[in-house]
Parts: C-alpha cells; structure tokens; sequence
C-alpha cells in the first residue's frame, strides 16, 4: 500500500544537511509537502500551530519528523521534553525518528527509553533509510 504521506518535518540547524534531506525525501515521491525548521523551538511553534500554512491557513500536521540531538539552543532531547506537553491533536500520531550523527551508544539506549521516538538513525538521510521507515509505520511496500 502506498499512501502519499501530506507532511515531513525536518528539524536541524544545519542548513546543507536540510537541503540534502528535503531533496532526498521528495525524490522518493512519498510526500506532499517537506517543512523545514532551523530549530527546536521553530518546529515547536509549528507543531502547536503558530505558524500559518499555505493561504494564510492552518499549516499541515506532519505524519513523519526527522530530529537532531545536536542543535544550539535548544537540542532534541529538550525538543522532545517540550513535545511531551503538546495536547494529542498536536503530536497526532506522528512518528518520531532521531536522526542524527552522533554514534554514541548512550544517545541511542536513552532514545529507545523515550515513548515518542519510533527510530533511532545515523545521518546521512538515505531513500533505503526513508523506504524502510515508510515500510515499518506507514504499510508502504517497494513495487
């Protein structure tokens, strides 16, 4: 079954690696639309609905994010502490995969000790990668 998903989040700071990612996703033709947030507290204001959409409407509930653990200000470790008090209709059912470049086995194990976060990954963003998280938690399967 393949379903477009409507909305990707990307949240890190580092804008190449946003570039990379966003063209990534959209070449594997699974989503509408590819948001991307510079910061933890950008995408939060998103996903509490702060910002408008398209049309000066209410921007799309992603169904996918993609996070950093390493950003300034505010990591995702403190993203995911702020998510946490989001209401349900805000966080939805969206699945949360930590991407990131850190290889230490600590971020990983506290990353599967935290509920919102589905996948734990290493950058770089790949389509097997993509392909494989859509196959898991949105029923997608290769033709």
């Amino acid at each position: 079954m393949k379903r477009k998903l409507d909305c990707v989040l990307l949240i890190d700071d580092d804008e190449p690696t946003n570039f990379l990612n966003k063209m990534i996703i959209e070449e594997t033709g699974c989503v509408n639309e590819v948001k991307v947030t510079q910061s933890a507290l950008e995408a939060l204001e998103y996903l509490a609905g702060k910002q408008q959409g398209a049309a000066g409407g209410k921007p799309p509930t992603p169904e996918l994010i993609f996070l950093d653990i390493n950003m300034p200000a505010m990591d995702g470790w403190e993203f995911l502490e702020r998510y946490a008090r989001l209401s349900p209709e805000q966080k939805a059912s969206i699945i949360v995969v930590m991407l990131t470049t850190s290889f230490n086995p600590e971020d990983e194990s506290k990353a599967s000790r935290i509920g919102y976060i589905s996948s734990y990954r290493n950058k770089p963003l790949t389509q097997d990668i993509i392909m494989g998280i859509l196959e898991e938690h949105f029923g997608w399967q290769e033709s």
